[in-house]
């Protein structure tokens, strides 16, 4: 169809995407760098032990990882931006190419410790948006029978961060059955599960990281970006 059959669109700033755009993003040879995130601060928390087995798979598998500590990180909106556990996390967000999110369930939901993680990692800092574009694995782990309800969240969340949430996810059911005493997981489907996401998430970060912007550029947003250029420059503005 012609640009004229469609007369809303700003034919400067209208892009048709192309297999050769994508061909020819950056080829990025680091690394591929993974921030881990948990809901829990109990001393055996199975988030935690969840989260840092998949650690071990994901530098297996050829990644550099950062686990973030989340005791000490203030609830959003109680401390300024530059407390040091605040900005320890939003550093961490902007180095990351991927992520992982694992919640526990409580009362159906993720917890609160998990959902503060995310509340202060905003959308833009500045010109630099620290998830927009970064892939996203979520699991979550359950004291009874399984569920997907905090994975669930997590992907309404990583979508309004505007992250590319990777199909497979984990849910390890009667967590405390799973993990030996010095906090491995044991042999099972879930463990299975568990590398198969790591390995997913691998894959999509090294397939999209290096075409991470034009994968999230947008129509709306140049158009924006247009109108607020031509208010700067415009005369008649000022």
């Amino acid at each position: 169809m012609a640009l004229r059959e469609l007369p809303n669109i700003d034919a400067e700033l209208f892009d048709r995407p192309s297999s050769e755009r994508l061909a020819s993003a950056a080829s990025l040879h680091h690394a591929p760098r993974f921030l881990l995130l948990y809901g829990s601060l109990r001393e055996r928390s199975y988030s935690r032990l969840l989260t840092e087995e998949a650690a071990r798979l994901l530098e297996a598998m050829g990644g550099e990882t950062r686990i973030f500590d989340p005791a000490g990180l203030p609830l959003p909106d109680s401390a300024p931006d530059d407390h040091p556990k605040v900005q320890e996390l939003r550093t961490l967000a902007q180095w990351a190419e991927g992520m992982v999110w694992c919640s526990p369930e409580r009362h159906g939901s993720m917890t609160g410790i998990m959902k503060a993680q995310i509340d202060w990692i905003p959308l833009s800092v500045g010109a630099v948006r620290p998830t927009q574009g970064k892939t996203l694995a979520v699991m979550q782990v359950s004291g009874g029978s399984q569920s997907f309800n905090a994975v669930n969240q997590l992907r309404v969340l990583g979508r309004w961060m505007r992250m590319l949430t990777i199909p497979n996810q984990s849910s390890v059911a009667k967590a405390f059955l799973e993990f030996d005493e010095a906090g491995r997981m044991k042999p099972s489907s879930y463990y299975e599960r568990v590398v198969d996401v790591m390995e997913e998430l691998v894959k999509f970060t090294l397939l999209t990281r290096g075409a991470a912007d034009y994968l999230v550029d947008r129509y709306s947003e140049r158009k924006e970006s247009a109108e607020q250029l031509s208010k700067r420059v415009n005369q008649r503005a000022i």
